[in-house]
């Protein structure tokens, strides 16, 4: 058995009566015409250790594998092993299943070269913030399918005449301020089984190499938490619960009179090396 011999996912999926669960956040994608081109924006792959979340029936993993990766595949609903295991035979030696609960994983610990997932929805922004803050990062690039508004609120801009920054926060700011992000793909609800709500949509993040990326993510996120805290206030209101609001805005050169969706990534970095420097480690 090989990986052109198989049978199409959703047909292994009904031979094994697997339904998706919702309080797991689970919706399948079948079509490997989608799937492939998710695993080939990643790309390329062949020889790549890849991790990927929430594999379920496994149609992102048999697109991963086709591409020559291998693949170490998380899952923590068990009613999916025998289909991986399908997998796993038709792709001897490339193909690895972890049971857990992917926030329990240390991705570091791994030597990967990618993740690539179709997260579960109820999971997909926790999992993104602890790679993002992992020093060093677990993998050199992310391909990662969220709900479309939580794409966007990725890789948001801050705020200008022509927009009001509803979408740029905590996380357009990390994510700036560790990788390069951008949405590469947009999926609609209909692609998957059953539909989602909402549509969805693929986002590529290339980690900054170490000379460039902001490491002192703990006091980034001390900053924007305060800051974000009272959006449409403005960044003076905020950022006191961080401390001496006035100081820190001064020592960043940032107008205390802004409101903080209007302040770009590098004020936010200046503003965490300011309060760095007022609170050493």
């Amino acid at each position: 058995m090989n990986l052109e011999s198989l049978p199409p996912v959703r047909e292994i999926a009904e031979r094994h009566g697997l339904l998706a669960r919702k309080s797991l956040g689970q919706h399948f994608l079948f079509d490997l015409n989608v799937t492939r081109k998710i695993a080939r924006l990643a790309g390329p792959l062949d020889g790549q250790r890849v991790m990927e979340v929430g594999p379920g029936p496994g149609g992102l993993t048999r697109a991963l594998l086709e591409e020559g990766a291998h693949v170490i595949a998380v899952e923590t609903d068990a009613r999916f092993l025998p289909v991986l295991e399908e997998l796993a035979e038709a792709a001897p030696g490339r193909l690895e299943i972890v049971q857990a609960d992917a926030l329990t994983v240390d991705a570091r610990t791994l030597a990967l070269d990618a993740i690539v997932s179709n997260l579960p929805y109820n999971v997909g922004t926790p999992l993104l913030v602890d790679w993002l803050t992992a020093e060093p990062p677990p993998a050199r690039a992310l391909t990662l399918m969220f709900q479309k508004e939580v794409a966007q609120r990725i890789v948001a801009p801050p705020s200008t005449k022509k927009a009001d920054g509803k979408d740029y926060g905590r996380l357009a700011v990390l994510a700036a301020a560790r990788a390069r992000a951008q949405i590469v793909m947009q999926v609609p609800a209909r692609a998957f089984v059953p539909p989602p709500k909402v549509d969805s949509a693929v986002v590529r993040l290339d980690m900054l190499p170490e000379g460039e990326r902001f490491m002192d993510v703990k006091a980034l996120e001390t900053v924007t938490r305060a800051a974000f805290a009272q959006r449409r206030k403005t960044i003076r209101n905020g950022l006191s619960s961080a401390g001496d609001a006035a100081a820190l805005l001064e020592a960043a050169g940032i107008d205390p009179a802004a409101r903080p969706e209007t302040v770009p990534p590098e004020g936010f970095m200046a503003l965490a090396r300011a309060w760095r420097a007022a609170n050493p480690a």
